[in-house]
């Protein structure tokens, strides 16, 4: 079934041309992934499809009986709403069910009891609740009374994913989930659980995400904007970086072949007359074609450079016994590392666990409670956090720039100008002299990021650098740091941008606790998956039964036998301790239910309903037995 058809599309903004005569088509079951650098149209080539930009040109037709859904980055809410609330603020029939549905539980209308049951059952709604609750819990948001003017912006993200899920979930026509970097503002175990769900749903897909691995995960097709066209990619995203060699290589080498002609071409230009013939004039028509085509510039600026890093002393940086709370909550507790030169360390956690505030106290930012830090004289810091960008309205992109310095040095006395550092970083001439307050969102955050660069520090911190930065971007920003010869700290949940970048893992696991592992963010993943197997065969492993002569009941023995639970354990105690109660009273809505009906096709739909969550809660008790017998 085909969903999209869009031909020769085309749209400006002013002299700037987005894309230029595009054409594609979106089928059934088609998962894609859009790759472009910031600015390519990217956003607005999703507006179009969502029906709120209007092409300069070319028609794009969507199917009649097909949804369109859209997750955005900037999200639409009423501060004064619960979460409960807001997630069933969607405009859905199987929605609509629920919400009769739970006001016909306090009613004593039959005839709107009738209708309520028969909507559930005509659209499919019984299960959709706890489907709603189990995807919020798995985007770690659990109280669902709280405000939502109360949370925060990486929360209200993550409310606001979980109710287009839902949404795609209820409808159960046709529909296209657009979703605009749905990564951000997640940790790496929601992203792998999101991949899991996008996997197994059957559904449509358009994407825009800097995530590689996710992208892989999740797609199969890759569609690529650059220089106002679209090229479409069937399969992974390292054939789509073949592919795009391959076309580079051949436009190149048609632009050789140009350039060659051109020469020969201007030569007998210049011979000419100014009288000229109908046949010299196709000739001469021919050689500004070929003038056009010489004059391409392909050029990519090759980050092959030698760079002339300010100067490291023997000292870097060393931390000792650190000791760091707020209130009741342990981040740091006892911890001691000591940085080396040319080091490159990955620190991972979930959020809130204290990654931030290490990079804080390592700046001198934040106090410390107990411990000892030793900083090299002569270190020079450069922090890319994750604030934006602080400039003035008119201020020019290259200006901005130059205010630092006129040149970045390179070894052996040579420098590059700040122009030619902002191509580095994909600005080209047009938006280097533009106003900074006209640059989209990514390219601001480019630029911010090119901004500490090129302040040369030798002690670079980095805290989640990828968000909202393009692929191209972030190529050209791994490329860089694999060559940077200082030190390098980087906080981030991108696992493909920290594989190919960190050498060492510093990893937050609870309760101050940090752990040091020598490899790669995968390898540390890996690593820790075998240790959770290892701790969950050893728990369900039977103890051999032994006769043993009774003792008195031994405190100290007794409390060396209990171990902690894992997180994956913890977090399954807390949702059965937060479920049975709602288990339970679910169980007693039905049984006055019961008591109250006597339409005997509702009784036994009720006995069906009863049977379930009777089974439910009988296998929650249980395993809550068994994870309060583990502890």
């Amino acid at each position: 079934m085909n969903y999209v058809s869009a031909e020769n599309l085309t749209k400006s903004y002013g002299i700037k041309v987005l894309f230029e005569n595009i054409t594609f088509h979106i089928n059934e079951g088609d998962k894609i992934a859009i790759v472009a650098k910031n600015g390519s149209g990217k956003s607005t080539l999703l507006k179009i499809l969502m029906g709120k930009e209007i092409a300069d040109s070319g028609t794009a037709i969507i199917n009649k009986d097909i949804q369109v859904v859209l997750f955005d980055q900037e999200i639409d809410f009423d501060p004064k709403l619960t979460i409960d609330e807001f997630m069933m603020t969607l405009d859905s029939e199987p929605i609509l069910a629920l919400k009769n549905y739970h006001k016909s539980l306090h009613s004593t209308d039959h005839a709107f009891i009738e209708k309520a049951l028969a909507d559930m059952e005509a659209h499919k709604a019984w299960d959709l609740e706890n489907e709603m609750k189990q995807i919020l819990s798995q985007l770690k948001i659990t109280d669902l009374e709280a405000k939502m003017g109360t949370l925060s912006g990486g929360q209200i993200k993550r409310v606001a994913l979980a109710k287009l899920l839902t949404e795609t979930r209820a409808e159960h026509r046709h529909t296209l989930l657009i979703m605009d970097e749905p990564t951000n503002h997640l940790d790496v175990d929601m992203v792998e659980w999101l991949e899991n769900y996008l996997n197994k749903a059957k559904i449509t897909l358009l994407l825009v995400t800097h995530d590689r691995y996710f992208l892989d995960s999740v797609c199969d097709i890759i569609w690529e904007m650059e220089d106002r066209n679209l090229y479409v990619h069937n399969g992974s995203y390292a054939t789509y970086l073949e592919n795009k060699m391959i076309r580079e290589e051949n436009t190149n080498a048609t632009i050789d072949k140009a350039n060659n002609l051109y020469r020969k071409e201007l030569e007998w230009m210049r011979r000419q007359p100014k009288a000229r013939t109908t046949k010299s004039k196709s000739r001469i028509d021919a050689f500004y074609e070929t003038e056009k085509v010489a004059k391409t510039d392909t050029r990519k600026q090759g980050l092959e450079l030698d760079f002339e890093m300010k100067r490291l002393g023997n000292k870097i940086l060393e931390l000792k016994n650190i000791d760091k709370s707020f209130g009741n909550k342990v981040l740091l507790k006892d911890f001691s590392y000591q940085f080396q030169r040319g080091e490159k360390v990955g620190i991972i956690g979930k959020n809130g666990a204290g990654k931030s505030t290490l990079l804080n106290i390592i700046q001198g930012l934040e106090t410390i409670d107990k411990g000892e830090i030793e900083t090299g004289e002569t270190i020079s810091f450069g922090y890319f956090a994750q604030k934006g960008l602080t400039y003035k309205e008119d201020e020019r992109v290259i200006d901005f720039i130059k205010e630092i310095a006129e040149f970045y040095p390179l070894a052996n006395g040579r420098s590059l100008s700040a122009s030619q550092f902002l191509r580095l970083f994909l600005f080209d001439d047009q938006t280097q002299y533009s106003p900074i307050s006209k640059l989209s969102g990514g390219e601001k955050r480019r630029l911010h990021l090119m901004y500490i660069l090129y302040q040369n520090p030798n002690f670079l911190i980095f805290d989640e650098p990828t968000n909202d930065l393009d692929l191209p971007t972030l190529t050209v920003l791994e490329n860089f740091l694999q060559q940077f010869q200082g030190s390098l700290i980087i906080v981030s949940h991108d696992r493909y941008f920290m594989d190919r970048i960190v050498d060492h893992v510093l990893a937050f696991e609870g309760d101050g606790k940090i752990r040091d592992f020598v490899g790669n963010f995968s390898e540390y993943r890996e690593a820790r998956s075998r240790e959770e197997a290892l701790e969950k065969n050893s728990a369900s492993k039977p103890e051999p039964v032994k006769e043993t002569v009774a003792v008195p009941t031994n405190t100290s023995a007794t409390n060396s036998q209990k171990r902690k639970l894992t997180f994956k354990e913890q977090r399954e105690l807390e949702t059965i301790d937060k479920e049975m109660p709602e288990l339970e009273e679910q169980r007693a809505k039905i049984l006055d239910q019961l008591n109250n009906e006597t339409d005997y096709e509702k009784i036994a739909k009720l006995s069906s309903e009863l049977e379930s969550v009777s089974e439910k809660l009988e296998n929650h008790e249980m395993r809550w037995l068994e994870l309060q017998e583990l502890l």
